[in-house]
């Protein structure tokens, strides 16, 4: 699948043009409060936005919202979650790859309350890939992780592109992050997003 912005209209960012090609990753970085999470959050349609967003020539515009995030799947910084476990989140419990991302599958049985901050990132990544999204908008998905968790979920995340032929859009304020995870990297800039060249830079 490719996803392509054509001139998204985002309020405060300047018309956004690009391209992610089939199992390709691209990283966008920025102060805080420069529009990334904003970006992201148009490209999936949960706020308004101009332009078009297509995805295999698919556009936005044409499909209702709950089709469209259930292709174009986004991953929020924070995650909300509206039932008392984490296991009725899940239509499949039982077939969740909980030890890819170090999950003890009784964690799932837990109030989501008692949850670290950690377990609940992972499962909400779980939860998000469960209905095979065709796309991945990732929102500091390791923000709250240690190094060796965070390498796991890199890994789940390039295995699922890799698998699925899956665009993933990733944001993070760790540069060296980006520099694993994506092959082409971009920044929020006074309202525009700009690409730069090679590695994101110190």
């Amino acid at each position: 699948m490719q996803l392509r912005l054509n001139d998204l209209g985002v309020a405060g960012l300047a018309a956004v043009t690009l391209s992610v090609e089939p199992g390709e990753c691209v990283s966008i970085e920025g102060p805080s409060g420069s529009g990334k999470t904003s970006l992201l959050r148009a490209v999936a349609d949960l706020d308004p936005h101009g332009g078009e967003i297509y995805l295999n020539g698919d556009a936005c515009s044409a499909m209702p919202g709950p089709d469209w995030r259930r292709r174009v799947a986004l991953l929020p910084a924070e995650v909300v979650w509206w039932r008392d476990t984490a296991r009725e989140h899940f239509k499949d419990p039982a077939a969740l790859p909980t030890a890819a991302l170090q999950l003890d599958a009784a964690v799932l049985e837990q109030p989501v309350g008692e949850l670290s901050t950690g377990q609940r990132q992972r499962l909400a990544l779980l939860r998000l890939v469960q209905h095979e999204p065709a796309v991945l908008l990732l929102d500091e998905p390791t923000a709250a992780l240690d190094e060796a968790n965070t390498a796991r979920v890199e890994a789940f995340v390039q295995a699922y592109r890799e698998q699925h032929a899956a665009p993933v859009v990733w944001i993070s304020h760790d540069r060296e992050q980006l520099c694993r995870v994506a092959s082409r990297h971009y920044a929020l800039n006074d309202g525009a997003l700009e690409p730069l060249s090679g590695r994101p830079g110190p």
